[in-house]
This record gives structure tokens, C-alpha cells and sequence, in this order.
């Protein structure tokens, strides 16, 4: 090989490290999509977007403190009180991060850390907005960037059993508690959750997000079958007409008419009845819905789309809302602390849309939620309604959704098996 092409090989080698460094050094990182698959039974697919991340400075060259915000603290105070930065180059680091990060997002709370070297000099300072994003000054060459942690999914297929609790049953079998309350969603119409017995048993298929190895979330739901009272109940994700709902293995929606309950995660502190003790008027009297116990400022949802046809304060209810749901139904709710913003009288309310907070105006001892349900104008049990499901799978679709079911249901049998081995 002659020279001039060894010398000519040796530039383009050196251009080109030249250039990789400066795109590394100048931070130019482009999001760029990973399609996941997987060789599972049931098919998955998932775009990820892996966003520029990394490493921080490495601990065992520094003294590290970690602070927390706290309430109006903001980047210039911190500057100015934490480091040796002189006001030019604080105002410098902020006029930076405003091009990176909207300094109205910095908020109490929030963790950050300095580092400072050997002469107790602080060299960076890292403030962790999410367990995702996060940002790295370096208090040297008066810089910042922007960084996020790739996000990584993993299918999960998880059972457990209730002995007490949803809520205990995931931890117990190390399952992220986040998805208790997918559960409570996707059966909020056909079980009634505040019910729960031991023995109950359920299976769930699902992603999960991580960052690191810290969970950020679950992402989608696949399936899962609960079996409560000794009977079992699917549900099957399946897209419809380009939405997303589950089905039941029959292909019935598991949406109803009406949820099973205002409230997630409460309890029945006194039942329906025809003759009830009142704790503050001392009488007996009958009790005209259920009360559900839970803190002050515990979010209320409505229980199906309607109109508000009443909002308003009266010296036993409290403040107290009342929806319209149909020519047969309405639903009351009483004892609020206050009034979801925007709730008022004509306006229209979607199923499971927050109406207002849980307290204790009126005739209240603590803080509740007395709930009632009203059907063509008598007062009925809210624990003992049947209400019907909407529309089943379409005719075009199902044999796709017999496909699907069946593929999600082998593999909560083969989880539900694995499980007992």
C-alpha cells in the first residue's frame, strides 16, 4: 500500500473521531425508535423512544450533599446560596436552562445534590425533576444539559391471592401496587372492590416501565382473569373500531352503565337501610344509601354519564351534588368538602369523571361519602344495582377478538400453572 493512501486512510480516521466528538461533546443526540418483540405465545410489539442519558459524576471523587427544594426556593437562590458562582454566571445558568427546561416546572419537594471536590469547591449540581428527566450544571464551565434515562419495558405475568387486601396482595407477591389500580378500573363494573373476600385469586398479564431499575409505571394491560365469589372473571384487551376496551370471553364489554362505586379504595362504613340509628339526631330512621369512609379530600367520581341537576349546601347533606342519568336514574352525593372546579348546575358529566371531595358538612361525624341512588324516583340499594353492559363485540370483529381471547387466556392459564409449580 503506498504512503499516500496510509496518509489518506489516517485523515478519515481522524476526521471522523473528530466529528463523533463533537457530537457527543455538543450533546446532539437524536431520538431514534426501538421496536420490542417478543417470542411469547401472544404477540407484542412496542416502539420505545430512548432519549440522550448520561452517566453522573462519579461519587468517589466528591463529597456529595442532597437537598430537597423547599417551598419558594428556586434556581437563583440555590445558585447564589449553595455554590460560589458570582451573579453573572447565575444569570448565565439560568438564561441556559430556560433553553433546555422550563424553570416554572422546578418545584418543592424535588431533590437535587451538589457535588464538591477536595477543596470543598462545588463542581455540579443535579437536580432530578422525575425519575425519568434530570438536569447536570457544571459549575466550572457555567453550563447545563438536559438529560433522560432510557426507558426500558418488561411484559409481566403475575398472580396473587387476597388475604386481606388488593393493596396487600401486590406487595406480598412483589407485584407493582400501580396495578391494583389498573384492576380497579378494569373491573370497576363488575366487581365491586370494597367487597373483596379471601380466596379471591387473580392473574394479570401487563408492561411495565423502568428507568434504571426503579419502576416508572405500567403502561398497558394485556388480560387478566379475578376470581372473586368462586367465579371467574376475564378480561380481554382487544381494539375495536381504534379503541382500546375489554371484553369479557364472550366478547360482552366489561364497561356498564354505572360504576360499581364513587370511590377507589375506601371502605362501607354503614350499608343501606330501612331503619338506621342516626349517630347525631339519635333516631331512628332509615338510611337511604351507603356511606363510604375515607379521608377529607378523597376524590368522588361519578358513577355514569350525566347532567348535574343539582348542586348546592343544606344543613343535613352538606354540600352535596345530585346527577341525572337517564329517564330512570339519579345518583346523589353528599357530605363533599368542596365542589369539583367547574361543577355546576346543566352541566354535562362523563363516567368517571372527579365531581368533588370527600368530608364532613352536614350531619357528618367524620369524614364520608354518603352515596344514593334513586330509580324512577325511590330511593334503592347502590350495592344491589344490576345495571346492563353496552354493546358487544361486532359481528366483523370476532373472529380477531376469538383469536386474541384465546391466545390471552392460554397464557393466564400457563402463568396461573407456573405459579403453582
Amino acid at each position: 500500500m503506498s504512503i499516500k493512501k496510509i496518509a489518506g486512510i489516517f485523515i478519515g480516521v481522524v476526521c471522523l473521531g473528530l466529528a463523533v466528538w463533537y457530537f457527543i461533546d455538543k450533546g446532539t443526540f437524536k431520538e431514534h425508535k426501538i421496536k420490542v418483540t417478543t417470542t411469547d405465545s401472544l404477540e407484542i410489539s412496542k416502539n420505545i423512544i430512548e432519549k440522550p442519558y448520561t452517566p453522573l459524576p462519579v461519587a468517589d471523587s466528591f463529597r456529595i450533599e442532597t437537598k430537597k427544594i423547599k417551598w419558594g426556593q428556586n434556581l437563583a437562590y440555590i445558585l447564589h446560596k449553595k455554590t460560589n458562582l458570582n451573579n453573572t454566571d447565575v444569570n448565565r445558568l439560568i438564561n441556559n436552562t430556560s433553553e433546555v427546561f422550563d424553570l416554572r416546572k422546578i418545584k418543592a419537594g424535588a431533590k437535587y445534590k451538589l457535588y464538591f471536590d477536595r477543596n470543598d469547591s462545588a463542581k455540579y449540581l443535579v437536580y432530578n425533576h422525575s425519575k425519568i428527566d434530570f438536569l447536570i450544571y457544571n459549575l466550572d464551565s457555567v453550563n447545563v444539559k438536559l438529560y433522560s434515562k432510557p426507558i426500558r419495558t418488561e411484559r409481566q405475568k403475575r398472580s396473587g391471592k387476597i388475604e386481606s387486601s388488593l393493596w396487600n396482595a401486590m406487595v406480598h407477591n412483589n407485584i407493582n401496587p400501580v396495578v391494583a389500580g389498573e384492576l380497579s378500573d378494569i373491573y370497576a363494573w363488575t366487581i365491586d372492590f370494597f367487597g373483596l373476600q379471601k380466596g379471591d385469586k387473580f392473574t394479570v398479564i401487563y408492561d411495565e416501565e423502568f428507568a434504571d431499575s426503579t419502576s416508572i409505571g405500567v403502561s398497558k394491560v394485556y388480560g387478566a382473569v379475578f376470581e372473586h365469589n368462586g367465579e371467574k372473571h376475564f378480561a380481554i384487551n382487544f381494539e375495536q373500531d381504534s379503541t382500546e376496551s375489554f371484553w369479557d370471553e364472550k366478547g360482552n364489554s366489561l364497561r356498564k352503565a354505572f360504576l360499581k362505586s364513587p370511590l377507589k379504595f375506601s371502605r362501607v362504613s354503614s350499608k343501606f337501610s330501612r331503619r338506621r340509628f342516626h349517630p347525631i339526631l339519635k333516631i331512628y330512621r332509615p338510611h337511604s344509601g351507603v356511606d363510604y369512609a375515607a379521608p377529607t379530600g378523597t376524590p368522588v367520581y361519578s358513577i355514569g354519564d350525566g347532567k348535574v341537576i343539582t348542586k348546592r349546601y343544606s344543613k343535613s347533606a352538606g354540600y352535596y351534588v345530585k346527577i341525572k342519568h337517564n329517564s330512570v336514574y339519579i345518583t346523589q352525593y353528599n357530605h363533599f368538602s368542596k365542589f369539583a372546579k367547574g361543577i355546576k348546575v346543566g352541566q354535562r358529566v362523563k363516567q368517571g369523571q372527579i365531581i368533588g371531595y370527600v368530608g364532613a358538612t352536614g350531619y357528618a361525624t367524620g369524614p364520608h361519602l354518603d352515596f344514593r341512588i334513586f330509580k324512577s324516583g325511590k330511593a334503592i340499594d347502590p350495592l344491589k344495582v344490576k345495571a346492563p353492559p353496552v354493546k358487544p363485540i361486532k359481528e366483523t370483529y370476532q373472529e380477531a377478538f376469538n383469536t386474541k381471547k384465546d391466545k390471552i387466556i392460554n397464557e393466564l392459564d400457563e402463568t396461573v400453572s407456573a405459579s403453582l409449580s
